[in-house]
């Protein structure tokens, strides 16, 4: 094997997934897991983490930790050792609003974890990544194709975009991406009713190109295929069924 393609290779590499109990996460863990690298997820839920760990190999690791505490992600990084690929797709329910009906209080929470959790995995992971090793990052199309309410998710994904970005530069040649999906069908849409859910799944669907929703592993293929491309640094992969086209 040539020493480009060993290094495309998921084979025997450690890949961290934070956000990897459930949805996209646990796609993208079972998707690394599959290319025979050895998988440790992170979440904040111990339950969660122990019911994903029965849908990955045996030498899978999950740990339980606060990604909203920095100090709790520093001691985590500083026990893991080096690794290859840190995956970061944690965040909590997504809830829309109007502007004139959002707490500014509450608005700011929703960045805890998607953003500053991000921000500091990033500090304190980049320094234990191996050569030829990368940083993937998740935000998401309401940056460039807001709806109506999309005002805090929006103002994420657009902060999230700029800090992959700074990030490529700054941590070089560490490969730094982020992938934005569409509305994909996971669990961080249970804040919605189910008929809310529902309607929003087909209402959207019906509207893409490809006319249906993402699924987790959709976007798995997505993280899995910037882990192993070595040319590619500082860039947003757009994977939404053809949302922004429309």
């Amino acid at each position: 094997m040539s020493k480009q393609r060993e290094m495309m290779a998921l084979t025997g590499k450690k890949v961290i997934v934070l956000g990897g109990s459930s949805g996209i996460g646990l796609a993208t863990a079972k998707a690394a897991a599959a290319e025979a690298a050895q998988v440790t997820i992170v979440s904040g839920n111990r339950v969660r983490i122990d019911q994903a760990l029965k849908e990955l190999p045996d030498a899978a690791e999950g740990h339980a930790v606060d990604l909203s505490n920095e100090a709790a992600i520093k001691a985590f990084f500083a026990a893991a050792g080096h690794f290859d690929h840190l995956v970061y797709t944690a965040g909590e329910n997504i809830s829309l609003g109007d502007i004139s009906e959002t707490a500014i209080d509450t608005a700011r929470n929703f960045f805890n974890i998607r953003y500053w959790g991000a921000l500091a995995t990033v500090k304190y992971a980049a320094s234990h990544i191996n050569a030829g090793g990368s940083i993937n990052l998740i935000g998401g199309i309401a940056s460039p194709r807001p709806g109506k309410g999309w005002g805090i998710a929006a103002s994420i994904c657009a902060a999230m975009e700029g800090f992959t970005r700074a990030m490529a530069i700054e941590l070089a040649p560490i490969r730094v991406n982020l992938v934005a999906p569409g509305v994909v069908r996971t669990n961080l849409w249970n804040s919605l009713s189910a008929t809310d859910r529902e309607q929003l799944y087909t209402s959207v669907g019906n509207s893409l190109p490809l006319k249906r929703i993402g699924e987790a592993e959709d976007i798995a293929l997505s993280f899995i295929y910037l882990m192993k491309q070595q040319f590619a640094t500082g860039q947003v992969l757009v994977v939404d069924g053809g949302a922004v086209l429309v």
